[in-house]
């Protein structure tokens, strides 16, 4: 600040960012990483982690360095700090010189407040004496589960941060979406060396997210029919290899929609193009492998789909949440199969991770399948993974249209024997064979057709014992074992059910295409829909201007927000969500010309830094007051006025008696007789009468 004091963050949150409160949760984490204590917050996706980081970096001395996974992550986050007229920078391998030079300038001029770096750039020598130079006060650490090989997106790097702490001898805060009991513990580990820092578990639900699972029948049709009940509208797609992100891509475009391709394979230049307009473009659908979707902080995403099933609960919840991060609707779609059980359980027995962890990822995998063939309602089951307990959401699929079940316990039951009486050594397949009564060479020649199991459940198909023993792994009654090729051995959790102890409760396989859901729910009115139209046409145009993505003039939720209240004035402009006071200053008046429809009154610069604060008012009646009286009550003497930032210091001191109005710089005798006794009824609301005699 300019006269080197320490702002309040709840100062800093509404000047600075044009919020008028916290989001639940926020308030406590920003006061305990302002107050310098080692935090751990694991927040929601979209639930405001990085405010959480940059507002007490404001708040304190030094400079914070922020540690983040991606180079399209940090220079989305430095633009949009920027924007909202804070000073950052970021050291990355994706930096011109010019723009290296310029963090390294602003720097040693003592200007900087966040510094983002990649955990990679930490290995590079003298990292850590150019952070002891500059002054760092605070480590910021954004997607932290990254340091957990326990997560889906493990970086050995990561795991440089908990020495630099050490070394630096300065507070740590780390942030995730994504991080069960397991990974927790890990990142403390790792990252505190073992000390127990302050912990935030903010909750992990995304009300306004409908969730959403469908078996595979006609994948492509799926999809297409899901994205076409959303034309229009941006979206994700997620698939499981970079052929399919290709040929769905094309079968979109062929349909109308505006879409693209992105995975690992393409050259980095065709990566960052797609990323840009992906940012930048209203309506484009990208395609993808889940290399797509960390960095890119996009939050009017309407809708995100699976093509093909994720690695975990974990993964799921990260890709979904890159939708509706404005807090308005969004939708998911997740399709599933048994070829994409059999890719995961690929993937999972082919690494080279130790026996314990691919059992454990097998379990990952289990949990994914019970969300899936999940009985009631879908949220509950997400969030009972993360260890929430949660009341029935009646926004997902199951609540909308509860699924049929049965009694599957004798089912169950049959399935566990078989696996049992051929030495837990088999597959599902070749115990399905052996259920249903199949005489293969594989059953006859180890004798399996001699089994009391052979033929006892020929009561259900093929398909449907393949439906069973899905569900079985998704209760985490069974899981392969990667020693035995992947045979289906028992877990503790069977044997309750195998001794007749405990019943168990299936879902009826529907293999009818079900019809696709209507659209998301218009974001506003129909009376305020054109108005939208209207300024996100405006907030197009200023984007393509400055080459930023349109979110970073102002993200959909404030433009929602505009179209509802429509504001008639600089002042009324700030009580919108999102509107701090640079933005006020570059885009106010902008944006209410297209709300009033006509240009608006074009106020003083010194009147705009006014704007939505009580002294607003209070220099608009001074001001009235001082053209009443500029050539005294009888209109006859020479004209005296008092400049534009005499009245502002006026207007936010307000004082009491002529005397202390007089002695305040840019008054002086004269004026205060001139003005003096209307100046002070403007400041107690009392009009501009004449003054007294």
């Amino acid at each position: 600040m300019p006269d080197g004091s320490l702002p309040t963050a709840e100062g800093l949150l509404a000047s600075v960012f044009g919020f008028a409160e916290f989001r639940p949760g926020q308030g406590e984490i920003v006061a305990a990483v302002t107050a310098g204590r080692d935090t751990l917050a694991i927040m929601p996706t979209g639930g405001g982690k990085s405010l959480c980081f940059q507002l007490p970096a404001l708040c304190r001395e030094g400079v914070t360095v922020v540690i983040s996974p991606l180079i399209a992550l940090m220079r989305d986050q430095v633009r949009a700090l920027h924007e909202a007229g804070v000073t950052a920078g970021a050291l990355t391998s994706g930096n011109t010189e010019e723009e290296t030079e310029a963090v390294f300038a602003a720097l040693d001029a003592g200007q900087l407040k966040l510094l983002y770096m990649a955990p990679e750039r930490l290995a590079a020598s003298g990292t850590q004496a150019l952070l002891r130079r500059i002054g760092v006060s605070l480590i910021a650490v954004d997607e932290a589960h990254c340091v957990s090989q326990w997560g889906h997106d493990f970086r050995p790097d990561y795991l440089r941060i908990g020495a630099l702490r050490a070394a630096l001898g300065v507070p740590l805060a780390a942030f995730t979406a994504t991080a069960d009991a397991e990974t927790r513990t890990e990142i403390v580990t790792r990252l505190f060396d073992g000390a127990q820092p302050e912990t935030f578990l903010r909750g992990f639900d995304r009300p306004n997210i409908h969730l959403a699972f469908a078996p595979k029948d006609r994948p492509r049709a799926q999809i297409l029919d899901f994205a076409a009940a959303r034309r229009g509208q941006s979206g994700i797609v997620y698939c499981g290899t970079r052929a399919k992100t290709e040929t769905l891509a094309r079968a979109l475009g062929e349909v109308g929609h505006t879409a693209c391709a992105y995975h690992g394979g393409m050259e980095a230049e065709t990566r960052r193009a797609v990323e840009t307009r992906f940012q930048r473009e209203d309506g484009l659908i990208v395609v993808a492998t889940v290399a797509f979707g960390m960095g890119v902080d996009k939050p009017d995403i309407r809708w995100v789909a699976h093509a093909d099933l994720p690695k975990s609960i974990e993964g799921y919840y990260q890709e979904i949440g890159r939708a509706g991060r404005d807090g308005a609707p969004a939708e998911t779609l997740t399709l599933y199969g048994a070829d994409d059980i059999r890719l995961r359980r690929a993937q999972i027995d082919e690494s080279a991770a130790p026996p314990e962890r691919r059992d454990a990822d097998h379990g990952r995998l289990n949990a994914l399948l019970g969300l899936a063939e999940a009985l009631t309602c879908r949220r509950q089951a997400l969030l009972g993974y993360f260890g929430e307990e949660a009341a029935r959401c009646g926004h997902c699929d199951l609540c909308d249209t509860p699924p049929e079940t049965f009694d599957g316990t004798e089912a169950v039951r049959k399935a566990l024997s078989a696996a049992l009486r051929t030495g837990e050594s088999f597959g599902a397949g070749h115990l399905i064979d052996i259920l249903t009564g199949k005489t293969t060479q594989k059953v006859t020649t180890r004798g399996h057709d001699s089994l009391p199991t052979f033929g006892v459940g020929r009561d259900l198909s093929k398909d449907a014992w393949q439906g069973v023993f899905r569900q079985i792994m998704g209760h985490d009654l069974m899981r392969p074992d990667a020693e035995r090729h992947g045979a289906l051995v028992m877990t503790e959790a069977a044997r309750p059910v195998l001794r007749g102890e405990q019943s168990v409760t299936l879902r009826k396989d529907s293999v009818a295409r079900s019809a696709p859901r209507p659209a998301a729910r218009a974001l506003v009115s129909d009376e305020d829909a054109p108005l939208l139209s209207a300024l996100k046409a405006k907030r197009r145009a200023l984007a393509e201007a400055q080459s930023v993505p349109a979110y970073v003039i102002f993200p959909d939720r404030t433009l929602i927000e505009m179209a509802e209240r429509r504001p008639r004035s600089l002042d009324e402009m700030t009580g919108i969500g999102g509107v701090g006071a640079k933005k006020l200053d570059r885009y106010g008046a902008l944006f209410l010309e297209v709300i009033l429809g006509a240009p608006a009154a074009q106020a003083h610069p010194v009147r705009r830094k006014l704007a939505g604060g009580p002294a607003g008012p209070v220099f608009d009646a001074l001001l009235a007051a001082q053209r009443d009286f500029a050539r005294g009550a009888c209109g006859t003497l020479k004209p005296l006025s008092c400049t534009n930032a005499t009245l502002r210091l006026i207007a936010e001191r307000r004082p009491a008696t002529l005397e202390a109005l007089e002695q305040l710089p840019g008054v002086g005798p004269l004026k205060a007789e001139r003005f003096g006794p209307a100046f002070l009824r403007a400041m107690d609301g009392s009009g501009s009468d004449a003054p007294d005699a």
